[in-house]
């Protein structure tokens, strides 16, 4: 299935022009990095480190996904829980590592199209594209929607005023995509501050545990051994554990943006997962702790699973602590939302740019030098969700969030798996310097441990979606159609126009 967009658009045969500006063909056989034109440009050199290490882990959303998810990934596995985000976050330190090596050699917004297209080939990048372009879709509009609930609620708790969902989440819309218009720092900015609170109401509740010496039991850490991991229910606890890492790969789409790219992205990667790993794996333990590793498991489970973290808080750290955690959770589900935003307008920016879809997406703005365009396209596809689910009658939450988070995270574990492929294809003939065990060894394993999570979603899908197998069937289907899709539009320009086709995925910015 091609998407309408591209159905209807001719390749264009000399060149991609941007203002007054077109980008030539390569004449090597891999062809060499072509940099955009001032009309295409995004804002060079504008974050660091730090910015982009607010914009993924914000992303990840630790404050939601503790609150709100790992009181069920610990209701699936008790005492294994802190022990499987642990494992995750590892895994994806061994991603990082090919995924880093490859940043080196390409910067490109659209990251996992130019990575997965240049290891695997020019097909498999064009439906990696797609499938990527869905996947973020598909979390920012679930994030949004969530805002909205949360606000709802949080609103009429501390007001007494019922506010419906809808108008909470067309309101934080408007305020993203404002803020994806202007320059990319004021979004790192707001990120940076939403995060710390969030993070630091996390350590206050952590905090609050160890200086009572624990819960009923003490401080316990046979929570942390292995054993835990073959009871029933850990291939579930996997699935939410994975999850929960999703964002941290999108240091790559702001290589173009970043300074010193080659040192930014992977120092911002690496940090961005061991950050989460550890964070997340002391918070379960923690919360463990807090009601003893013999009756965590069954509050988790029961009716009072969805309010366990909030209980606790207010147990060892206060009401205010809790109240301002229900506060903090909304600006979590907000800065989540616009860190995906940001991402999905780039992968538009970068199709439109390489034309793959509408040349005017890739587009930015002369002031800001945000992609304007693809900004407010963005922001088109996600009211059309929030109209179409005001519309249906579906639930904010357990529909439009839940529903879309499955596909969301599926897709992009599916774009690191291919990615970790594509970083062995790329360094296969010439490693360019790097280590053997970067670029075959890492990329290798990773992509047999994402495999086998990709396995375990794929089979506990209900788990995340609380939906029927039809259902998660239809949740799946899109993600192989789009990138057989994606794959039919590259043979398309390849067999009409040669040239066009030979500069997919080599578009970088041209600041080595």
């Amino acid at each position: 299935m091609i998407p309408r967009t591209v159905r209807s658009w001719q390749p264009r045969t000399e060149g991609f022009r941007r203002g007054s500006t077109r980008v030539t063909a390569p004449t090597s056989s891999e062809p060499a990095s072509s940099a955009p034109g001032d009309a295409a440009r995004l804002s060079g050199g504008a974050i660091g480190t730090g910015d982009l290490v607010f914009f993924v882990v914000a992303a990840a959303a630790p404050l939601t996904v503790m609150a709100g998810v790992a009181p069920i990934a610990i209701g699936m596995a008790g005492e294994a829980a802190p022990l499987g985000y642990l494992l995750s976050g590892l895994l994806l330190a061994v991603f990082a590592a090919g995924f880093t090596a490859m940043s080196r050699f390409v910067r490109n917004a659209g990251a996992f199209y130019a990575y997965i297209g240049r290891g695997l080939g020019r097909p498999a990048g064009a439906g990696a594209a797609y499938v990527a372009l869905v996947a973020y879709n598909a979390i920012e509009v679930g994030l949004l929607a969530a805002f909205g609930r949360f606000t709802e609620s949080g609103f009429e708790d501390l007001t007494g005023v019922r506010v419906a969902w809808w108008i909470w989440a067309t309101t934080g819309l408007l305020a993203i995509g404002v803020l994806g218009y202007l320059r990319v720092t004021l979004s790192a900015r707001i990120l940076g501050v939403a995060l710390v609170l969030e993070v630091l109401v996390l350590f206050v509740f952590a905090a609050g545990v160890l200086a009572h010496g624990g819960g009923p039991q003490g401080l316990d850490f046979g929570t942390l051994s292995p054993t835990g991991l073959g009871e029933p229910g850990v291939g579930g606890m996997f699935v939410l554990a994975i999850g929960a890492f999703i964002g941290f790969e999108a240091t790559a789409i702001y290589a173009e943006e970043a300074r010193r790219p080659e040192r930014t992205v992977p120092r911002a990667t690496y940090v961005a997962v061991a950050f989460l790993a550890l964070f997340y794996t002391f918070t379960v333990w923690m919360i463990i702790n807090a009601y003893g590793s013999d009756r965590a498991r069954a509050v988790a489970s029961g009716d009072g699973g969805a309010d366990m973290v909030f209980s606790a808080t207010e147990r060892f750290a206060g009401a205010w602590a809790a109240d301002s955690m229900h506060v903090l959770i909304i600006t979590s589900a907000f800065a989540a939302t616009l860190a995906f935003h940001n991402g999905a307008a780039r992968y538009f920016y970068a199709l439109g740019r390489e034309g793959l879809l509408p040349a005017g997406l890739g587009t930015v703005s002369p002031r800001t030098r945000a992609p304007a365009v693809a900004v407010l396209t963005q922001s088109a596809v996600a009211l059309a969700v929030i109209a179409a689910t005001l519309t249906g009658g579906a639930d904010p939450y357990s529909v439009t969030f839940l529903w879309s988070s499955g596909t969301g995270i599926l897709g992009v574990m599916l774009l690191q798996a291919l990615a970790a492929l594509a970083v062995y294809g790329f360094f296969r003939r010439d490693r360019r310097g790097v280590p053997s065990w970067r670029v075959v060894a890492a990329p290798l394993l990773a992509c047999a441990g994402l495999a086998v999570m990709i396995v375990l979603v794929c089979a506990d899908l209900d788990l995340l979606t609380g939906a029927s197998r039809g259902v998660n069937v239809a949740l799946i289907a899109p993600l192989p159609l789009v990138f057989v899709g994606g794959v039919g539009v590259a043979l398309r320009i390849r067999r009409r126009a040669p040239e066009a086709y030979e500069r997919l995925t080599t578009v970088d910015a041209d600041r080595a």
